[in-house]
């Protein structure tokens, strides 16, 4: 998602630098990278002030993505902080530490400085930080509206699954609050093969690996290619997870056209007022209806998809962007 705002902030006429820790091997984002050693999740020592401050020196707006929201890294939090104190930022929210049970009782975070202004990606999170006296908007996640295609028999080939065989994939990692036991439960009572795309995180290696050997369906671990590989190759996406902060997996699929099944986590309500008609878990028998009867589930997949388009567009999020900018005096 940072890759879109920073698309739509180049069309707005800036020009985008990303000061990080370490970049992902391959990283194709356009702008000057700049790396700060102490800015990444598992550093062991702050980020250098000067170095930090060399590296933002000539930037007229800082673009914070979460680091000022959860404390993954608590000492760069701090840092970043006091560096911007007085000057224009957008601190970008995704996961405050109240919504995190190991981190609910940190008070340090989200901070908050009379030259900032504040974006949040859900109404939920807005309104639990302005009962903390932190006003913010709420700014959607955008996606391409006319995603990639991508190849089925080759993604299908490689994971070892027939043509005619039912494949449910979960494209999370694998932590506790994404509920792979739910979907493992779901893709056994449809007679699927369960396709978890991400790895054990948080310590949860052994609890997944006693999870996936009493598994009662075929089960895949592995990545695929790229996201439109995992939508062409799935008959249908799970996504049973007990809270997250946006949940991109089920706009996704809408887009893919692809049927999903998601749990009741507080903002996937906020994004059920948008319109999608998603699948509970529990739904099994109208999910196996629907996967048997492709002129059925055309129509679901038709409103869903437009849904997206309508609402979740990388466009419409874009607008926001840009009207939020203009109202903060902030245009370029």
């Amino acid at each position: 998602m940072a890759r879109n705002w920073a698309h739509m902030l180049t069309k707005q006429g800036f020009t985008v630098s990303w000061v990080a820790g370490a970049f992902e091997p391959g990283w194709d984002a356009p702008g000057r990278t700049t790396v700060v050693a102490g800015l990444n999740i598992n550093a062991t020592a702050p980020p250098d002030p000067n170095q930090l401050e060399s590296a933002l020196a000539d930037q007229d707006l800082v673009v914070v993505e979460n680091l000022l929201s959860i404390p993954l890294n608590l000492a760069a939090s701090q840092t970043v902080a006091s560096l911007l104190n007085g000057r224009p930022a957008l601190i970008h929210h995704h996961d405050p530490p109240w919504q995190r049970k190991r981190f609910a009782h940190l008070t340090e975070l989200p901070a908050d400085d009379p030259s900032w202004r504040h974006v949040t990606i859900n109404d939920l999170t807005k309104k639990e930080m302005a009962e903390r006296g932190i006003y913010a908007e709420t700014i959607y996640n955008g996606f391409d509206p006319n995603p990639p295609t991508g190849n089925r028999l080759t993604t299908r080939r490689r994971l070892g699954i027939g043509d005619h065989s039912l494949l449910v994939a979960h494209p999370v990692r694998a932590i506790e609050r994404k509920n792979i036991g739910q979907a493992l439960k779901v893709t056994t009572a449809l007679g699927g093969t369960y396709w978890l795309l991400g790895p054990a995180e948080d310590g949860y290696g052994p609890q997944l690996a006693t999870e996936l050997a009493a598994a009662r369906c075929p089960v895949i671990h592995a990545p695929a290619a790229n996201r439109a590989d995992i939508y062409a190759a799935a008959d249908l996406v799970a996504f049973p997870s007990t809270w997250e902060g946006f949940g991109n997996p089920p706009v996704e699929a809408a887009l893919y056209r692809k049927p999903v099944f998601v749990g009741h986590y507080p903002v996937a309500d906020e994004l059920r007022g948008l319109g999608f008609h998603w699948f509970a878990p529990q739904d099994t028998d109208a999910m196996a209806e629907r996967l048997d009867d492709p002129s059925g589930l055309a129509p679901l997949l038709d409103h869903n998809q437009q849904v997206a388009k309508n609402e979740l567009s990388i466009e419409r999020m874009g607008r926001r962007l840009e009207n939020f900018i203009v109202e903060a005096g902030w245009r370029p």
